[in-house]
């Protein structure tokens, strides 16, 4: 799924405004800087068939400097070589692997982990940085965000199937030829899922990125 090129331009518009608002004094630039803002969001809105007031509400959340967000997943894989995967509640309970937005004050491998732990009660440890592959450029379905998408390897030591939590709805543990069909497409894709046992059945491979 390629990305529409009028969804770049608007985020590249967004970011200008955003960047603007956060270093800028002179009232009338800011109030130009506004609109920058206001015209990305009916872009979005109108192109998207969405409703630009929200969309405009989620723009104007954005302060600082724009820079992607982060989104952490583990390839987690128990020794008969299956890997491990969940439920995606608000995606229809669609499978993916454990993981979210990264929270601050931690790494991205401690975030790794610890959302593994909260979405399906197990423990893991990192054993290495997979893949860092951007979101627009993977194929996943349009979004008005840039994000950088972090993959770790990882190994299970321990923990139960637990899903005493409102992200994920089911646990599974998955063999290469027995996949899923329905992924939860904003956040894993069948080739990424698939480049997860090529690390784990080549401990030699080099890290993937765009």
């Amino acid at each position: 799924m390629s990305e529409p090129q009028w969804l770049t331009w608007a985020r590249d518009v967004q970011a200008i405004a955003q960047n603007g608002l956060t270093f800028c004094q002179n009232p009338y630039d800011r109030e130009r800087y506004e609109q920058l803002r206001k015209l990305a969001a009916q872009m979005i809105g109108a192109l998207g068939q969405g409703d630009p007031d929200s969309v405009l509400g989620l723009l104007e959340n954005e302060k600082g400097y724009a820079t992607p967000k982060i989104d952490v997943r583990g390839a987690v894989f128990n020794d008969r070589g299956q890997i491990l995967m969940v439920r995606e509640a608000i995606d229809q309970d669609r499978w993916t692997l454990p993981g979210g937005w990264a929270d601050v004050n931690y790494t991205t491998a401690e975030n790794t982990l610890k959302e593994v732990l909260e979405e399906s009660g197990y423990t893991a440890e990192i054993v290495r940085l997979a893949a860092l592959w951007d979101r627009n450029r993977q194929g996943h379905p349009p979004d008005i965000y840039s994000c950088a998408k972090v993959f770790y390897l990882c190994r299970l030591t321990g923990g139960s199937p637990s899903i005493d939590n409102l992200e994920t709805s089911g646990i599974g543990w998955f063999d290469r030829e027995a996949l899923p069909d329905d992924l939860s497409l904003t956040r894993l894709l069948p080739h990424q899922l698939q480049r997860m046992f090529d690390h784990y059945d080549q401990p030699d491979l080099a890290t993937d990125y765009d």
